[in-house]
C-alpha cells in the first residue's frame, strides 16, 4: 500500500503543477460574457444610460421583474470561508477562491447557470448569515461550500427562509450521489437494501446528512423504505446513548442511527456490516477488516486524497464492489452528479427551498442514469450532461408536485 500511496501523492503533485501552469496562464477559470451587443451607440443606450433607467423602474415597481430582467434569474452564489476545504482543511477565503471559482465552472458547463464565487472573510454564523442575507437579493440560489461543522449546519438552517434555494453541498450532495451509488450497488450485488446493516465512518457534515437521507428511500406518500440499521462511527467509536462526549449535532444522529444503542470501536463494528461509508481520513481499514464483514459486502471509501482503504486492498479482502471520491478509480461519488442540475430544476420552478423529496428524487435520477449497474460501474460520468438535464427535471417535477400538494 506504502508504494502505491506514493505514486498516488506524486501523481498528485504531478497535477497540481500542470494546475497551477493552467491558472496562471487563464487568470483564473471563470469571467463574464455577455448576453447583449455592445458595440454601438444604440446598444449602450439599450443596456445602459438612458434605457437602463426603465428596467430599473419596472422592478421597482414589480420586483418579481428582478428575474426575468436582469442575471439574477440565473445565478447563483457559491459561498464559503475556506474553513473546510476537500482534502486542504481550513485554508481561508483567498485560498479556498480556485476551489469556488471551480464549483462556478461546472454550474455554467452543466446546466447553463451564472454562479459568482463569494470568499467571505468572517467566522461567526451571525457574520456569514448577515453576509448571505444581504447579498440574496441578486441571486437564485445561494450553494453553500466548505464550511466546517457545526456551523455549516446552524448557518445553512438560519438560511431556509430566504425564499430561494440554500443547500450546503459538502452535506447533500455527497450523501444524494452515496444514495445513488447504493441503489446501484444493491443492484450489482444482488442484497436487499431493506435489510442492510450499514457502518458509517465520520460524524461531520457528510457523515451527519447520510445517515438521514438514508432513514428513507421510498418516494410514495406515507412509504417509507429504511436500511436494515445504520451505526455512525466517529474517532472514539460507535456513537450510542451511553456516551458522555457528544455535542448537540453528534446526539441527534442518534434519532436516525444505531436502534440497539451498540458500543465499540470501529473494527468491532464493522464485522459483520454490509456496507462501510468513510467520509473521515485515510488509511483507516486493512484488507483483514474487510474480511470480518458480511460476504460480498460493499465499501465506500470517500476520503480524499486518499481513501479508508485502497480499493485493491478492499478487493483484496473480500469486497464486491469499490466506490472512492476519486475519478481515477472506478465509481466516482462525485457531488458534481448533483448540485448543478438540484439547483437548476429548483430555481426553474422558482422552489423556496431544497426539501428531502428533491433530493431523493436526484439520487433516483442518478441511479437510473445506470439502468445496468455492474460492481465496476455504478454511477454515470461525472461531466454527464444527460444526468444533470435528468436531475434538473426530476427536481423541477418535484417542486411542481410539492406545490399542488
Amino acid at each position: 500500500m506504502l508504494d502505491l500511496v506514493s505514486y498516488m501523492e506524486k501523481n498528485v503533485e504531478s497535477i497540481g503543477d500542470r494546475s497551477i501552469e493552467m491558472h496562471r496562464k487563464a487568470g483564473g477559470k471563470i469571467g463574464i460574457s455577455l448576453n447583449v451587443p455592445l458595440s454601438s451607440i444604440d446598444d449602450l443606450s439599450l443596456a445602459y444610460t438612458p434605457g437602463v433607467g426603465a428596467v430599473c423602474e419596472a422592478i421597482h415597481k414589480n420586483p418579481d421583474e428582478l428575474r426575468a430582467l436582469t442575471v439574477s434569474g440565473n445565478a447563483v452564489a457559491v459561498v464559503t470561508d475556506g474553513s473546510a476545504v476537500l482534502g486542504l482543511g481550513d485554508i481561508g477565503p483567498r485560498a479556498a477562491m480556485p476551489v469556488m471559482e471551480g464549483k462556478c465552472a461546472l454550474f455554467k458547463v452543466l446546466v447553463g447557470i451564472d454562479a459568482w464565487p463569494i470568499c467571505l472573510d468572517a467566522r461567526e454564523p451571525d457574520e456569514i448569515v448577515a453576509a448571505i442575507r444581504a447579498i440574496a437579493p441578486g441571486f437564485a440560489g445561494i450553494n453553500i461550500e466548505d464550511i466546517s461543522a457545526p456551523r455549516c449546519f446552524e448557518i445553512e438552517e438560519r438560511l431556509q427562509d430566504l425564499g430561494i434555494p440554500v443547500m450546503h453541498d459538502d452535506q447533500h450532495g455527497t450523501a444524494i450521489v452515496l444514495l445513488a451509488g447504493l441503489l446501484n450497488a444493491v443492484k450489482a450485488t444482488g442484497k436487499d437494501f431493506s435489510s442492510l446493516r450499514v457502518v458509517i465512518s465520520g460524524a461531520g457534515a457528510a457523515g451527519r446528512a447520510i445517515v438521514r437521507l438514508l432513514r428513507c428511500i421510498n418516494l410514495e406518500p406515507g412509504v417509507c423504505t429504511m436500511v436494515g440499521e445504520v451505526i455512525v462511527c466517529d474517532s472514539k467509536g460507535a456513537i450510542h446513548k451511553g456516551r458522555t462526549d457528544l455535542g448537540s449535532v453528534k446526539k441527534a444522529i442518534l434519532a436516525y442511527s444505531n436502534p440497539n444503542d451498540k458500543s465499540g470501536s470501529l473494527r468491532e463494528i464493522l464485522a459483520g456490516a454490509d456496507v462501510f461509508i468513510g467520509v473521515s481520513k485515510a488509511g483507516l481499514l486493512t484488507s483483514d477488516d474487510v474480511r470480518t464483514m458480511a460476504p460480498d459486502p460493499i465499501v465506500f471509501a470517500l476520503a480524499n486524497p486518499i481513501p479508508e482503504i485502497m480499493p485493491d486492498e478492499a478487493l483484496a479482502g473480500g469486497a464486491a464492489l469499490v466506490a472512492t471520491g476519486r475519478s481515477d478509480f472506478p465509481n466516482q461519488v462525485n457531488n458534481v452528479l448533483a448540485f448543478p442540475g438540484i439547483f437548476r430544476g429548483a430555481i426553474d420552478a422558482r422552489a423556496p427551498r431544497i426539501t428531502d423529496r428533491m433530493k431523493l428524487v436526484t439520487a433516483k435520477a442518478i441511479a437510473d442514469s445506470v439502468p445496468e449497474p455492474t460492481p465496476e460501474h455504478i454511477l454515470p460520468s461525472a461531466l454527464s450532461l444527460e444526468v444533470a438535464a435528468a436531475v434538473a427535471a426530476a427536481v423541477r417535477q418535484a417542486a411542481i408536485d410539492e406545490k399542488s400538494e
